[in-house]
C-alpha cells in the first residue's frame, strides 16, 4: 500500500508540475505575442539594487523607446542609441560618445528589445505566486537559468494578468544581490520623430567621438 501511495503521490506531483509549467509557458507566449504586436513601446521604469550583506542600496530611474530592434535608452545619466546598425553611447559627464557595431544576432548583445522577451530561451520556468498590487493582479513566473555559470540564482517575472504586460523583473544573484526593474508606465504605438533613432553629431560639438570598430 505504501508503494502504491508513493507512486500515486509522485504521479500527482509530476502532473501538477507539468500543468503549472504549461500554464507558465502559455502566459509567457501571450506576453511575447503582445509585445511583438506593438509598432513601438515607450517605458518609464525604476531600478533598484540591494545587497544587505554589503550594505548596498541604490535606486535609479530611466526610460526607453523601442521600435523593432532600434531603441533609445536613458539610464543613470547615460543615453544609448541603437539605429539598427550602430550603437552610440553618450556620456555627458565625460563629454564622450562611444560608437560601436552591434547587431541583434550577437549572442552576447543585451539590448532593450531582447530584455522584453529574454525569457524565451535559457531558462527553466514554473508558475509562482499571484500578488495584488494596487488593485492589479500580478502573476509571477519563476525563471531559473540553465547555464550553471550564470551568476543569477533565479528571476521572478511579474506579469499583469489583465494586460499581459510585464510589471517587474526581480533578479536574485548567487552573491546575495537583488535587483528589481519596475515598469512605471507602458505606452505603445506613439507618434515618433523620423530622427528618433538617429545620432546627430552636431548636437555634441565638443564631445570626443570614440569609434571602437
Amino acid at each position: 500500500m505504501n508503494k502504491i501511495a508513493s507512486i500515486v503521490i509522485f504521479l500527482l506531483v509530476t502532473f501538477t508540475t507539468n500543468a503549472q509549467d504549461k500554464k507558465a509557458k502559455d502566459l509567457l507566449d501571450q506576453v511575447t505575442t503582445k509585445i511583438k504586436s506593438h509598432g513601438n513601446i515607450i517605458i518609464d521604469f525604476k531600478y533598484t539594487l540591494n545587497n544587505y550583506k554589503e550594505n548596498i542600496n541604490k535606486e535609479s530611474k530611466g526610460n526607453v523607446i523601442i521600435q523593432d530592434n532600434k531603441y533609445v535608452l536613458n539610464f543613470m545619466g547615460v543615453t544609448k542609441i541603437y539605429d539598427g546598425k550602430k550603437s552610440y553611447t553618450i556620456v555627458p559627464e565625460d563629454e564622450e560618445v562611444t560608437v560601436s557595431n552591434l547587431t541583434e544576432k550577437d549572442d552576447n548583445a543585451v539590448t532593450p528589445s531582447k530584455m522584453l522577451t529574454f525569457f524565451n530561451s535559457g531558462y527553466k520556468f514554473s508558475w509562482d505566486i499571484l500578488q495584488d498590487v494596487k488593485g492589479r493582479k500580478i502573476q509571477y513566473i519563476k525563471l531559473v537559468p540553465t547555464n550553471a555559470k550564470d551568476q543569477r540564482k533565479e528571476i521572478l517575472l511579474g506579469i499583469d494578468s489583465q494586460t499581459k504586460n510585464i510589471y517587474n523583473v526581480i533578479e536574485m544573484g548567487k552573491n546575495g544581490t537583488k535587483t528589481t526593474l519596475t515598469v512605471n508606465s507602458f505606452k505603445t504605438n506613439q507618434p515618433l520623430s523620423k530622427n528618433q533613432f538617429t545620432f546627430v553629431s552636431s548636437k555634441y560639438p565638443k564631445y570626443y567621438i570614440n569609434k571602437l570598430d
